[in-house]
């Protein structure tokens, strides 16, 4: 589902949660590949070749390694797992933390001057 990435997912929470209907039989999910507007049989020989079933399982054991043990479980950087619906505090000091570590300080000049960080971006400042 190249490119559809966002689209694909759309189309399937809406699909199973707000529609109540199957998105798991490969009609199923050859039917919501129609409504993308994704070959219909490109899809089919994906689907039946599991033909990126180790990157999926693989994800899954990264995810694991992070501590997910259901859904929903965020992934933040690659290094980072958070299970469950969060508040929006939780989520900000993740994201603070792997942009912390992963993006050199930056002394803001004197005053009240905003820092600016690699390739002058400007640094989220700490509450």
């Amino acid at each position: 589902m190249r490119g559809k990435n966002r689209e694909a997912w759309d189309a399937v929470f809406r699909t199973y949660f707000g529609k109540a209907e199957p998105v798991f039989a490969l009609d199923d999910l050859l039917r919501l590949s129609d409504e993308l507007g994704l070959d219909r049989d490109l899809t089919r020989q994906v689907l039946t070749e599991r033909r990126y079933r180790a990157r999926v399982q693989e994800d899954a054991r990264r995810a694991q390694r992070l501590g997910a043990t259901g859904a929903p479980f965020l992934v933040v950087d690659g290094r980072y797992g958070v299970l469950g619906a969060q508040d929006s505090d939780t989520l900000l000091d993740l994201l603070r933390t792997a942009w912390d570590e992963t993006h050199l300080v930056t002394l803001a000049p004197a005053g009240d001057a905003p820092g600016c960080g690699l390739g002058g971006r400007a640094v989220p400042a700490r509450p």
